[in-house]
């Protein structure tokens, strides 16, 4: 049985390990599903985050909110080392730039 509305984010991929696909979901990090085709995974992973959310829903838990849907304001605050932070401000100066986009475009890279 799927969620309706099912907006959660998805990942396939192969397991070394496991000799097999695992189906992933980045809302519910400690599910997985084993298959041997990424299709049937992917339909796995589905099937049982549909399951948690129902076991979630009957309990009266937080459902976690899917990504897709949440508002990112576009900042954060990370801490570096000093000497990266001159070293980030030295290219930022010298390309004319502010650090803001330095970080910017190597975070998108």
């Amino acid at each position: 049985m799927a969620l309706k509305n099912d907006r959660y984010t998805y990942r396939v991929t192969w397991s070394e390990d496991d000799n097999e696909y695992v189906g992933l979901c980045a809302e519910f990090p400690s599910l997985s599903w084993l298959s041997a085709t990424p299709e049937a995974a992917l339909k796995g992973i589905r099937e049982l985050v549909s399951e948690v959310v129902a076991d979630m829903e009957d309990n009266h838990e937080v459902i976690p909110e899917p990504i897709a849907c949440r508002q990112f304001s576009g900042k954060f605050m990370v801490r570096i080392p000093p000497e990266v932070h001159r070293n980030l401000a030295v290219l930022a100066a010298e390309s004319g730039i502010s650090i803001n986009r330095v970080v910017s475009s190597k975070l998108s890279q």
